[in-house]
Order: structure tokens, then sequence, then C-alpha cells
């Protein structure tokens, strides 16, 4: 049994004038004890799509289980079987970090001392803070203490709705070193994220984007069905760099990427000497062409424009 199925979810929100599409047509499975990675931007569907599995939302139509469980006629049995962690920092601000850590055991009929063993880890980092009201603790801590609270009860599937968001790129890595070693102890983790840089430490991953899937495989899959030679450029004039290639008919896309612009040509002839003139035409200076590897993100552009 996969602890995690969703066949055909469509999810729309109404207003008086417009229909948004929240999630349309969204079919999946997540195997046992893998973490699988739900990638897109902000307004991709991704939110939409973890209340319907965490049984916060109901969908227009379509099914979903959750270890076996329907998610609109088994709720409670899937509430006490998920852990959840939101978006946004959801524990009580006026309580200790103890206090938010005993509140949700009870909750869930249990104590931290039954499953210390599972938290002991991330809550070790925390425990010198354990007096302090979690309103008052940074993000990483926020984060840290969140996580403890949804795994205390030690559920079977765990949900981190974007859990890194605004977080420090130090407490980021050590989250994630986090997630690898809760997926040894048995723990399917679904976890969504606008970082594409994360998608290459899911087992998994789904590119979304507009509420519709683009593709499903392992990082590595969905690198290697980048077909196309990419290049990256740079000058000192890159705005006005970009516009002149995308002006060019032969370019398929061209989009920043840190100090470079990632360009594709839409057949390979002579795509190296196309971009040496442009960047001659154009009276560039410090112009710097190079051939690269394509990345997740190279990968979700090119999805988008097919």
């Amino acid at each position: 049994m996969q602890p995690v199925v969703v066949e055909h979810i469509v999810q729309n929100y109404r207003t008086k004038k417009t229909v948004v599409a929240a999630l349309k047509d969204v079919s999946f499975t997540v195997n046992r004890g893998e973490i699988f990675g739900i990638i897109g931007p902000d307004g991709a569907g991704k939110t939409s799509l973890f209340r319907i599995l965490t049984t916060l939302l109901l969908a227009e139509s379509g099914t979903a289980t959750v270890d076996g469980f329907d998610v609109v006629k088994d709720y409670e049995q899937i509430r006490n079987r998920i852990g959840y962690m939101p978006g946004r920092f959801s524990l009580y601000q006026d309580l200790s970090v103890q206090e938010n850590l005993e509140f949700f055991a009870t909750i869930f009929n249990t104590t931290i001392e039954k499953n210390y063993d599972l938290i002991k880890e991330i809550y070790q980092q925390i425990e010198p803070f354990k007096d302090r009201k979690a309103g008052a603790l940074s993000g990483g801590m926020k984060q840290k203490l969140a996580l403890c609270c949804a795994l205390i009860h030690k559920p079977s599937v765990l949900f981190l709705d974007e859990p890194t968001t605004g977080v420090d790129a130090v407490s980021r890595k050590e989250f994630w070193e986090m997630l690898h070693r809760l997926k040894l102890q048995d723990i399917t983790i679904l976890v969504s994220t606008a970082y594409m840089d994360e998608a290459s430490l899911c087992d998994r991953v789904a590119l979304i984007q507009k509420g519709q899937i683009l593709s499903i495989d392992t990082p590595k899959g969905i690198i290697s069905r980048f077909k196309k030679p990419l290049w990256a450029i740079r000058a000192n004039e890159m705005f006005k760099l970009m516009n002149a290639i995308k002006e060019d008919p032969s370019v398929e896309s061209c989009y920043p990427f840190g100090q470079y612009h990632h360009v594709v040509f839409k057949t390979e002839k002579d795509s190296k000497e196309k971009l040496e003139n442009i960047g001659k035409d154009g009276r560039y200076t410090d112009v710097e062409i190079k051939p690269i590897e394509p990345n997740i993100e190279d990968c979700f552009m090119e999805l988008m424009t097919n």
C-alpha cells in the first residue's frame, strides 16, 4: 500500500467575477519511506494540495488517500496518523517552547518522553530556550520547534509545506539533513518548496505550475530529459543583452540565472556563433560565453514553455 495516492484532484476558488483554478487534474503517488518534493513557485497550488491531503480542505473533484484512508470519509484516522507543518508558523506564540511541545503531545494522547528518541536530535538544539516564548524565537528555531510538534506523536506520513521559506541558508541545510535522518525512521515525507535547488535533495519530485503537474521523476531523471545545448552568457550590460537575445528568432528561451543568462536555441546549429554575433553587434563589454549542464530550474523553465 502506497502511503499517498492522489487521483485527478481539481480545486477552484471562486469570487463574484472570476474562477481561479488552483489544481488541475493532479495525480501522483508517493512511495513508502521516500522524500517526495512538490516543487513550484508561489501560487502554483502547493498549499491547496497539502490542505486537501491533510483533510483541511475539500477538493472540488477527484480522490486521495493517505495510508489507505480516504481524505474525506476517514479524516479522523488520517489526522491521527500524519504530521503537518504549515508554511506559516502556527504554534502558540505566547506559550513557551516546552509548553507548545507538551500541548501537542497531549492532543495526540502521548507524552514527550514516549517519543523523545524521534525528536531528540532536533529538540536538543532548542532545549536551551525551552522556557522562551515561541514568538520570540528566531526563524530557524521556530522551524525546529514546529517540526518537533509535528513529530511528537510519531506520524507515518509527514507533510511539510514550504518549511524553509524565509530561513537562512545554514538553517536550510541543517533542516534537510534532519529530514534525511527522519527518513531512516520509516517516515514518508512530502515537502513543498519554491527553492529549485532543494529538488536535488528529494528522492523524487513533482514540478508544478499554475495547478498543473509538469513532470514527476527523480531529479536526475528530469534533468536527463533536457536534450538541447544550454549556454551561459554574461556581459557588463546584462539587461540590454537579455533583450537582444530574446529578439533573435532562433532563440527558444533566455532567462537570468545568477550572474549569467541561460540561453537555449531552437536548433543546435551555430548556436555559439549566434551568441558571439549578438555580443559583437551590440558592442557589449566583458562578454563571456560557455556551455553548461542543466539543473532543475532549467528543466522547469523548458517545461513551462512547452
